[in-house]
């Protein structure tokens, strides 16, 4: 796990992500263990505490659940939540604003899927 931090967002929120990154690539696949927060905070030279905020919100999203005495594992069927998520978010953060100016720019939504198509084969 290779995690790069950006300074405008809280770190815990951008562990989560990656976390969640790592789910979605498969670098931690379905029921498999993830870190602990002390080899986190550890490797990353961050506070613990920061640690266990961005993995508790993979707990409370039924990302990944703690066995205890073992650790915390991705729980089943997490993948397929995680995509739903981001493609709400996709939605939300760049669709609805690509519609807005298009409709300001008098784009069609065929110009608009000819472009997004082109943008797929560059």
């Amino acid at each position: 796990m290779d995690l790069r931090f950006e300074e405008e967002r809280p770190i815990f929120i951008q562990l989560a992500e990656q976390l969640e990154d790592g789910i979605l690539s498969g670098a931690f696949p379905e029921e498999s263990q993830i870190p602990s927060t002390t080899e986190i905070s550890v490797r990353f030279k961050m506070n613990p505490a920061t640690a266990l905020k961005g993995i508790n919100i993979l707990v409370e999203d039924n990302i990944i659940y703690k066995k205890r005495g073992l650790g915390m594992f991705v729980s089943k069927g997490a993948v397929k939540v995680l995509r739903e998520k981001r493609k709400s978010q996709f939605f939300e953060r760049y669709i609805k604003s690509l519609a807005s100016e298009a409709k300001r720019l008098n784009i069609s939504a065929d110009e608009i899927y000819e472009m997004i198509k082109r943008g797929f084969s560059a």
